[in-house]
């Protein structure tokens, strides 16, 4: 797998910022997104979980989620019964059985359902009761220590914490948690929001306040420290929205201003010292990008998605160039090698070279 990996990185390090149709050098065919039909046309999928280069679940509105196990040849529609309300923006699966969604709103609309048999059955496992809280994104880092972030309570953001595989749920205590700026908040825009690397590292990323932040908890999300990027805030519609670490040290920050008249100067900054400090990329993504995710077996190499395109970083962050100009919200990886995209409009893609 390794040499599949490298194989991939080297011809995506190939790249020059040009449409995914042009081709590499000496006739090798460039990276591009290969577009896989849902039959979803009506769905924003902004929740994806790559577990191979057969195996995807992708999760959006109207309460849907869809698997496949065949590379996106087809897709089975494994929705939660009577979800139909709901937006799902996240989902994180652990292989073609098990998976765990969450779905976000205001009080009871956000919840998490498990399923251990491809989706053929779920559970839902928690459910908000606190009108306060909004619940944005989840992230895994084993297959039984999970935490999922809602937006600030009581001037706080709030952990919901599992130790079984997302089976059940627990709000932790607030108090290792800095207080949130004045107007701070999480970004559902992408499942992107809370990432995890090893056992027991995990980072928020907001936006919305004065700053722009990223908060690091080496226990699990039991006490927490906050750091300022130098992406654009001070405005709702700004601020880092999707975060990838691949290890504990190194990680990529990405976001801007979402709306669509509006520049996203500095929309990409990078840390190589586990999220305390973060620098802003040299040569940024041209615009506002929702999901970010590192290359398999690549130290370099990553990919940054949006509604306007798709930037390549062959650098560790510092520089990104335009891969493709097609909408996708998010962005996801397995070690196959194989990375997957979904967006608006039903829209998924494998990458392909």
């Amino acid at each position: 797998m390794a040499a599949v990996g490298a194989a991939c990185a080297a011809a995506l390090a190939a790249l020059t910022a040009v449409p995914a149709q042009a081709h590499a050098p000496a006739g090798r065919p460039a990276p591009h997104w290969q577009p896989k039909d849902t039959g979803a046309p009506d769905v924003r999928f902004r929740g994806l979980a790559a577990v191979g280069r057969d195996t995807a679940w992708v999760a959006g509105t109207a309460g849907t989620v869809l698997r496949t196990t065949d590379g996106g040849g087809t897709w089975r529609d494994v929705s939660p019964p009577g979800a139909g309300d709901l937006q799902f923006r996240d989902v994180e699966a652990f292989d073609a059985r098990h998976a765990v969604v969450l779905a976000i709103g205001e009080g009871e609309a956000s919840r998490v359902y498990r399923t251990d048999d491809g989706g053929g059955t779920w559970t839902e496992s928690f459910r908000n009761t606190d009108p306060r809280a909004f619940y944005d994104c989840l992230t895994f880092l084993d297959r039984r220590h999970g935490l999922a972030l809602s937006d600030p309570v009581d001037g706080k953001f709030r952990i919901l914490s599992t130790g079984d595989g997302g089976r059940s749920w627990a709000v932790l205590p607030d108090t290792g948690m800095p207080a949130a700026l004045e107007g701070e908040a999480g970004f559902a825009a992408s499942g992107q929001c809370l990432v995890a690397s090893g056992p027991r590292d995990v980072w928020l990323a907001t936006g919305g306040g004065a700053h722009a932040r990223v908060l690091h908890s080496a226990d699990r999300g039991l006490t927490w420290t906050a750091a300022a990027t130098p992406v654009p805030a001070g405005d709702p519609a700004r601020g880092v929205f999707a975060l990838a670490f691949r290890d504990r040290a190194h990680g990529l920050a990405v976001g801007g201003d979402y709306r669509a008249d509006q520049p996203s100067p500095r929309a990409a900054a990078t840390s190589a010292d586990g999220g305390r400090t973060w620098r802003p990329a040299a040569t940024p993504p041209p615009a506002y990008r929702s999901g970010v995710a590192w290359l398999p077996h690549s130290r370099v190499a990553a990919l940054a998605v949006g509604p306007t395109g798709t930037d390549l970083t062959t650098d560790g962050g510092r520089t990104w160039r335009t891969l493709d100009t097609g909408s996708y919200d998010t962005v996801d990886c397995a070690p196959d090698p194989v990375c997957w995209a979904a967006g608006e409009k039903g829209r998924v893609a494998r990458l392909e070279r």
